[in-house]
């Protein structure tokens, strides 16, 4: 029955995928019927300039939400399992703001020379940002036992980290803060191919390790003592955890600026679908739903307002954030669930 239910689940998710994909690929300022869009990606008999719009800019749009949607979800879920909080996100603990300042800086210093940013150099600085941010938060845990104390002070780090990148941009040259303003408030627009490419031999390697780590995952959700007596190397684990984590959240920092909320609620939804908490499960499920999420909320970020664009992580609050307020209002039944 458990089975049947989850296969249910990821044929439900990997629809939506599916679905949400052709639908944002079709649809914009320019429409685009689904058997035009067909003759584009064969092209057969396709006009050149449908063809130029679903290839050049639609479709690594939305190649990038899904990526990206799917690496900040698995991200989130990482850190859920390593705090044991079901609030833990790369958002709320501010290691995407730690990243957001890491690459505001490498931006400002690249562009005031005039020389260009490199999509690798960016997902470096992002890493660099948001593993200094997660050892602040580390080095607080240990002092924080209260798990909301280090959630307060993970969003206080945030705002740390989101005020200087607004005084770096408030005083830098004019070019750099049309560059670092657009990026800054969290969008998918501006993806190529070559973006894909790199995020994918990222993400994709990332979320494999992610998922060797499902069968410690569950022992270790069973507390530390539990773990190491079923031979779980509890510091590598942990580190690995950090890592990984870091990594993901980083990279979707780098290619589309900070986004809200997908870490946190995505996970939670996945679970209540599968009915499970198996990492094993959850994993691919988180990677699922967060493309999924991503998807309708570029969609929507992109039409709804057009010809203006709203920031994708103001729509991603919108549908995020009642999860988090029904996960905090319903806190001891998600724990016992998480």
């Amino acid at each position: 029955m458990r089975r049947g239910r989850a296969a249910a689940a990821f044929l439900l998710l990997a629809a939506a995928v599916c679905i949400l994909g052709v639908w944002n690929v079709c649809s914009g300022s320019v429409a685009v019927s689904p058997a035009d869009g067909v003759k584009a990606l064969t092209g057969k008999g396709a006009d050149e300039t449908v063809r130029r719009i679903i290839w050049d800019l639609r479709l690594p749009r939305a190649a990038a939400a899904v990526i990206l949607g799917g690496a900040l979800s698995v991200s989130g879920f990482l850190l859920q399992t390593f705090f044991a909080n079901p609030i833990a996100s790369p958002f709320v603990l501010g290691i995407s703001s730690g990243a957001e300042l890491a690459v505001s800086i490498l931006m400002i210093a690249f562009l005031e020379r005039g020389l260009a940013v490199s999509s690798l150099s960016m997902i470096l600085g992002a890493f660099v940002g948001a593993m200094a941010a997660m050892a602040l938060v580390l080095l607080l845990s240990g002092r924080v036992k209260n798990m909301s104390a280090l959630v307060i002070c993970g969003v206080m780090i945030g705002y740390i980290c989101s005020a200087v990148t607004d005084f770096m941009v408030t005083f830098a040259d004019d070019a750099d803060i049309v560059n670092l303003r657009s990026w800054s408030m969290g969008s998918f627009s501006g993806i190529s191919w070559e973006n894909v490419r790199v995020m994918a031999a990222v993400v994709l390697p990332a979320l494999c390790m992610a998922f060797l780590l499902s069968k410690p995952m569950s022992v270790y959700r069973l507390g530390e003592v539990y773990a190491e007596t079923a031979g779980v190397n509890i510091r590598r684990f942990r580190a690995e955890l950090i890592l990984l984590s870091s990594v993901l959240s980083a990279c979707v920092v780098a290619f589309a600026g900070p986004v809200s909320f997908v870490g946190i609620a995505v996970p939670h939804l996945v679970k209540r679908l599968l009915k499970s908490t198996e990492p094993a499960a959850v994993i691919p499920g988180c990677f699922l739903g967060g493309a999924a999420f991503c998807l309708f909320c570029d969609r929507i970020a992109r039409t709804m307002f057009a010809p203006t664009e709203v920031s994708i992580s103001s729509v991603t609050a919108v549908f995020g954030a009642p999860v988090v307020v029904l996960i905090m209002a319903g806190r001891k039944r998600w724990e016992r669930e998480a």
